[in-house]
């Protein structure tokens, strides 16, 4: 069988989506997470874009390995040696140039002539394989542009060294049929072809983001695009999980391989969607809570008897553990080490010890620490020290009384106190947390949930924030929702602050 490469751009154009604002520590811990997955390119970042975003790629490039590591340009010179910059420690670079090709985008967007973007394409491309070897040119929007056109585009972008073509579906406007006549006519029309890989990338707009990934492998593309989720631009893009899953259970179909493992897809799932706090819908394919329960007592009785009857895959194939890890309170560090080394949880002695407290206070609070609070530890303590953390809180609320917050703040080693009263304990702890560091946000999302079952477990908060224009995401973690409510608007102030999206005035300093 044909392999099928897996190009990951979850922390691209998965990053995109708004209110997901990773830093870099948070980006090599999914980049590591997408090497043990067995995607074959992590796009991990567009380096031009911001100082962030750079560093982020840089040490991904610098850090993980057995992997190809991937940076987004423009055909222009300034970004292609900004991705260089980024990318040179790599142990397999790639450089990933794109110009826009459909009528519309050149007329509108870049007000050029076709001519013109026929030359940039080549004198990026050229520009790009001066630094790297390995070198993929998108034409954006390729599915509304002319055939004729992306045919001379792609034949001269392979004489100037490109190794992989990427025909992307960039507003989602194709169908399933229309995409593949519409690639084997671009390929017939493409001069040496036969040299190079033929990758799709997919946006779900009409939701047929991987319906049409799956016909492009059929038409004989080699490589698919996705990210893990679906997570990205508007309504996203294909869903790496789905293609992966969708190409094992109907091999048969497709008579392809990937160099997935399956088993990794929950894992990193839950962890894209912690780290991004983009929950999974529950009916999400594969991933969603949902995916392997069974409610009808038709289908309950049928799964009792034989799986199969209503599974066509099992939760083991992805990796999900459907019996509860647990850890009480009078468990070792050991013992938590062992449960962390079963999970594919990586932490050094340094954090270990900060974990194991954190563990054993969580312990003091439940009756059992479950496999996901473990991840949720853990994801506490990757990251970068924030500037801003929580020292104290306390609340009065109730049915005849005015909700008030009173809190402490440590700001760069220094304790600040306010209160402030609002619609709730959370708005009026929010309120208070403003008025101590001179902000002003809005709240566009809330959302809560139970990370796992049983009336001791610990609440979730996954929140959206606006500051100016700019949007980030926070989460947050306790088994008291106020206190995680907290959490997640601290993390997305922390987020907002190192960004440059907000200013801190203690005091009106």
């Amino acid at each position: 069988m044909r392999q099928i490469d897996i190009f990951d751009t979850t922390l691209r154009d998965g990053e995109q989506s708004p209110g997901v604002a990773l830093n870099p520590g948070e980006k090599v811990q999914i980049a590591r997470q997408l090497a043990k997955l067995g995607v074959n390119v992590i796009e991990a970042g567009f380096p031009i874009a911001s100082p962030g975003d750079f560093e982020a790629v840089k040490r991904i490039a610098e850090e993980v390995r057995q992997v190809s590591i991937c940076a987004l340009a423009r055909t222009q010179a300034q970004d292609i040696e900004r991705a260089w910059e980024a990318i040179l420690k790599a142990e397999s670079p790639r450089i990933h140039t794109f110009i826009a090709t459909s009528p519309i985008h050149m007329q509108y967007k870049l007000k050029k002539s076709p001519d013109a973007v026929l030359e940039q394409a080549v004198a990026g491309v050229k520009l790009a394989k001066s630094k790297v070897a390995d070198i993929e040119f998108s034409a954006e929007d390729a599915s509304r542009s002319d055939v004729d056109f992306l045919g001379r585009v792609f034949s001269a972008a392979i004489k100037a060294g490109a190794t992989v073509l990427n025909i992307p579906d960039t507003v989602g406007y194709a169908t399933p049929d229309e995409f593949a006549q519409f690639l084997r006519a671009v390929m017939e029309r493409t001069e040496g072809i036969e040299k190079v890989k033929v990758s799709v990338h997919c946006h779900n707009d009409l939701g047929l983001a991987v319906a049409n990934s799956l016909v492009a492998v059929q038409a004989g593309v080699h490589q698919l695009e996705g990210a893990i989720n679906g997570i990205g631009e508007r309504a996203g893009n294909a869903a790496v999980e789905e293609l992966a899953m969708a190409l094992k259970t109907r091999r048969d179909q497709y008579q392809v391989e990937t160099t997935i493992n399956s088993k990794e897809i929950a894992r990193t799932s839950q962890m894209v969607s912690r780290l991004t706090g983009m929950i999974v819908q529950p009916n999400k394919a594969i991933v969603g809570k949902n995916a392997f329960a069974h409610e009808s007592g038709i289908h309950q009785d049928g799964v009792l008897k034989e799986r199969s009857t209503y599974e066509i895959m099992s939760p083991d194939s992805i990796g999900l553990d459907m019996d509860t890890i647990v850890l009480g309170k009078h468990s070792g560090r050991h013992a938590v080490r062992e449960r962390l080394t079963e999970l594919g949880l990586e932490v050094d002695e340094a954090r270990m010890d900060e974990v194991f407290k954190e563990f054993k206070l969580l312990a003091e609070r439940k009756k059992e620490v479950t496999s996901a609070d473990l991840f949720s530890l853990v994801d506490t303590h990757v990251h970068d020290v924030p500037e801003i953390t929580l020292e104290y809180l306390q609340v009065s609320s109730g049915t005849q009384i005015v909700p008030t917050s009173t809190l402490g703040l440590n700001y760069k080693g220094q304790r600040f106190e306010d209160a402030a009263c609002g619609d709730g304990p959370v708005d009026a702890a929010y309120k208070a947390i403003d008025k101590i560091l001179g902000i002003d946000h809005k709240l566009l999302r809330y959302a809560l949930q139970a990370i796992d079952g049983g009336e001791d477990a610990q609440g979730e908060v996954t929140i959206s924030v606006q500051f100016n224009e700019h949007t980030v995401g926070g989460r947050g973690v306790s088994t008291d929702i106020i206190e995680s409510s907290i959490k997640a608007y601290i993390q997305a102030v922390n987020r907002a602050s190192e960004r440059g999206w907000i200013s801190i005035k203690i005091g009106g300093n």
